[in-house]
């Protein structure tokens, strides 16, 4: 939170305090932040992506590189963010520690393993080197990293847009939208619309829409981990 306040303090809570109690069992962390009164809707699309697509824009990677410089968590779980030049290689070892875990926690499927290596062994290769071959660069951008509708609101003082809840690394700045692809997210085609039109399409374009499925599975694991026993997000 600090680092996404940093880039664009209008847009988040100014984090004031963080750290863990001394003598809580089981561990227990704090993170006290300005009180916004907010409401918890939608924002307006154009408003909202404007403010994202700046973060994303306007972010810079303290050593160039995707990922974070502490270790950081998707909600209650601990993800990989360990500095990496190259994009496919950060996310192929973010998706795979999300996946071992997740299979520890629902059980073994074969048939949904298997497919998982074909996606780590071609899916990913296909999709995401291509980001850095041919001469492309590819900027580290800071993301949020788990923005649905219920870590977005409005601003009830100003009326604009506010983030929180955040677990934030340098990233493809596309990664964010994946959790967007997600059957239950409520941030449809006029946010994917708006967003790129403030930020376009990373080349090759032709292949965003995949990279953005391709992302979306990271926070499909995330939601099984955190809610054990949903059979039907397995299967879709």
């Amino acid at each position: 939170m600090s680092e996404l306040f940093k880039v664009s303090p209008s847009f988040v809570p100014k984090p004031h305090a963080w750290g863990k109690f001394e003598l809580a069992d089981p561990i227990t962390h704090f993170f006290l932040c300005e009180f916004v009164d907010m409401e918890l809707k939608l924002p307006e699309p154009n408003a909202f992506c404007t403010r994202l697509a700046e973060i994303h824009q306007n972010s810079i990677s303290p050593v160039g590189k995707f990922g974070f410089s502490v270790p950081n968590c998707h909600g209650k779980i601990l993800q990989r963010n360990e500095w990496d030049s190259s994009w496919a290689s950060f996310f192929t070892k973010l998706l795979v520690s999300f996946l071992q875990l997740e299979v520890s926690i629902n059980g073994p499927w074969e048939e949904y393993e298997r497919a998982f290596e074909k996606i780590v062994s071609t899916v990913i290769p296909q999709l995401l080197e291509p980001l850095q071959a041919e001469g492309r660069v590819l900027k580290p951008s800071l993301v949020h990293g788990d923005l649905w509708e219920e870590n977005a609101a409005i601003d009830l003082s100003t009326g604009n847009p506010v983030v929180f809840d955040a677990s934030a690394f340098y990233a493809h700045n596309e990664y964010e939208l994946g959790t967007w692809r997600r059957q239950i997210i409520k941030f449809g085609r006029p946010y994917f619309h708006q967003y790129f039109r403030k930020f376009p399409q990373s080349e090759p374009a032709e292949q965003c829409d995949d990279r953005i499925r391709l992302y979306s599975l990271k926070f499909n694991l995330a939601h099984m981990i955190g809610w054990p026993g949903a059979p039907h997000v397995r299967e879709e």
